[in-house]
């Protein structure tokens, strides 16, 4: 069953060749563990911070750095890395996009975020995603969100309704908002029986505070695993057969009354 590790990190405002170095760091610390991990997650534009002024300048042109920098250590040290996600400029625009790399260096999946979050002026720096994803690692199906998307139980449905069995939440969540952090990352994976598995940052920037409490949460709603808010590795052994063991004694799935209210389903 897979393993997965949460990198936690704290993330320079503005200063991409520190937050390299620092994510580097914690990727071969994680890699090097005695338990070691199948799979390792990085927060929310862990490249940039939110220093939305300058992404025109700081971008990741068509995320050709982190694809060559992520696919080199995954190569190196046999291990998949969803690189959290960056600030990836196209000719049509920023976006909020995350990247998972397998172990042979290759791009596995490419997500960008759909919901742009308004108070931290994402709507106004950044282009929104227009397609949910889906990737195969480790053999497990994951669904990627990013960070703002928790609030939005359509999507996380419309994932596992798809044949997600975890969903991938890289995040920067600021203080205050702690409980609702927690209260949404249990409440997806209660309501769809699925695991989630939800990295924050910490520290500091652009007048923000972030709490980390990165989580992995099982299709019960019981926290695996939880970090607290300075940075460190936080980690999980999944078991697919909790999935299983959750649709059977409680059918939510199969009691989904559509009929009532709506009929709308996923379309890849």
């Amino acid at each position: 069953m897979p393993r997965i590790s949460l990198l936690q990190m704290d993330v320079a405002f503005g200063d991409p060749e520190a937050n390299y170095r620092n994510a580097e760091r914690l990727i071969r610390k994680a890699a090097a563990a005695p338990d070691k991990p199948d799979l390792l997650l990085l927060p929310e534009l862990w490249d940039t911070a939110y220093d939305l002024e300058r992404l025109g300048e700081l971008g990741d042109w068509q995320g050709e750095r982190v694809q060559a920098w992520a696919g080199a250590l995954a190569r190196e040290l046999r291990v998949t890395i969803a690189a959290g996600s960056i600030a990836e400029k196209r000719e049509d625009g920023i976006r909020n996009a995350s990247y998972v790399m397998d172990l042979h260096g290759s791009v596995m999946s490419r997500y960008a975020k759909l919901h742009l979050f308004g108070p931290m002026g994402e709507d106004r720096h950044l282009t929104a995603g227009s397609t949910r994803e889906l990737v195969q690692m480790e053999g497990v199906t994951a669904g990627m969100m990013i960070c703002y998307d928790l609030r939005f139980p359509e999507l996380a449905r419309a994932l596992v309704l798809d044949g997600a069995e975890l969903l991938l939440v890289p995040a920067q969540w600021p203080k205050p908002r702690l409980q609702h952090w927690r209260t949404l990352a249990v409440a997806r994976a209660i309501e769809n029986q699925v695991y989630v598995a939800a990295c924050n940052r910490v520290g500091a920037g652009g007048g923000q505070e972030f709490f980390g409490h990165s989580l992995i949460v099982d299709p019960w709603g019981e926290v695996l695993a939880e970090g607290g808010e300075g940075e460190e590795i936080v980690t999980a052994q999944l078991d697919l057969n909790r999935i299983k063991e959750a649709r059977e004694r409680i059918s939510v799935f199969r009691d989904r009354r559509p009929d009532v209210y709506g009929s709308w389903e996923p379309e890849n």
